[in-house]
């Protein structure tokens, strides 16, 4: 219910889209029950979810039915052993099931019309889109697998520079310049991709006449801080205007005195302090030291 109101009050200051994310969302009782009533506030125009994948494949026909228009699957490691150990004793053909079913929800397939249509830029409707944060010395050499999961599934995979929130260090994670430099090597014939994949700062790639794309999010080198509009509800009730600052605001008292006029001037005030810019160039000093879990990553 609290989550609701902000999202009404959001939603009458001209906000339009909303990304349920967690931890993981889907462990949350009725989670697809957010997601429609969340549909439903007006000026609401989009919900979508970023999961893990390990519940999706039993609850996407609810997701569905509740109007939800997209989801993003973190995705780190595909060897079954490596993904355990990364996700804390989380099976991997769950996650690749709950791909399944959501390829399956957006009609997706790899025939030829398929790849014809992805040549000429992605459809609307449902979108599923894989996330992966790729690490030095660790999973790097994973990436033509990752690769070849996107252009071989008609799939939008997304690399994701580290960023050094809580336990991220910006010395761990594999460059998005450096993929690049890799994917072209395994792909002479990749080309940039000037259609839009969706909201996001991605900048995405493919190959002629393939269905699916990469994405690159490069938040360390090449910093799209002027084109953000995002602001961030965590699950204590704060607001944070950008994920790289340790400030934010709370909207706890504020929903549990009944002011709503109040809710809305908050929020008003969360999106007038949203920064010009990051500062992980500070890092560790000036840095947010939660983990991303704790604050909605």
């Amino acid at each position: 219910e609290e989550i609701l109101r902000i999202c009404r009050a959001a939603a009458g200051l001209g906000i339009t889209k909303l990304k349920v994310t967690g931890g993981e969302p889907l462990v949350r009782k009725g989670c697809p029950s957010l997601v429609h009533d969340l549909k439903q506030i007006p000026g609401i125009e989009q919900v979508t979810l970023t999961t893990n994948g390990q519940l999706l494949e039993q609850h996407m026909d609810a997701l569905l039915d509740a109007g939800l228009d997209g989801v993003n699957i973190s995705l780190d490691s595909l060897r079954a052993d490596r993904y355990s150990w990364i996700t804390g004793g989380g099976d991997l053909d769950a996650a690749l099931r709950g791909i399944e079913a959501a390829q399956a929800a957006a009609g997706s397939s790899v025939s030829a019309d398929t790849a014809a249509q992805s040549a000429a830029g992605p459809a609307g409707g449902f979108r599923v889109k894989i996330n992966c944060l790729l690490q030095t010395g660790f999973n790097e050499d994973e990436l033509p697998d990752f690769a070849d999961l996107a252009f071989s599934r008609g799939l939008d995979v997304r690399f994701i520079e580290i960023m050094p929130i809580g336990f991220g260090r910006p010395d761990t994670g594999l460059s998005n310049v450096e993929v690049l430099r890799q994917l072209r090597a395994l792909y002479p014939d990749l080309q940039k991709d000037p259609t839009v994949h969706g909201n996001g700062p991605a900048v995405y790639y493919r190959r002629p006449g393939q269905a699916g794309a990469i994405g690159l999010i490069s938040a360390m080198h090449r910093i799209f801080c002027a084109s953000c509009n995002r602001i961030r509800l965590t699950s204590q009730g704060f607001i944070k205007p950008c994920l790289c600052y340790e400030d934010s605001i709370d909207l706890r008292s504020i929903l549990r005195a009944g002011r709503d006029r109040d809710l809305t001037e908050a929020l008003r005030q969360a999106i007038a302090s949203k920064p010009s810019g990051h500062c992980f160039d500070a890092f560790p000093e000036a840095v947010e030291p939660k983990a991303m879990m704790q604050i909605g990553g």
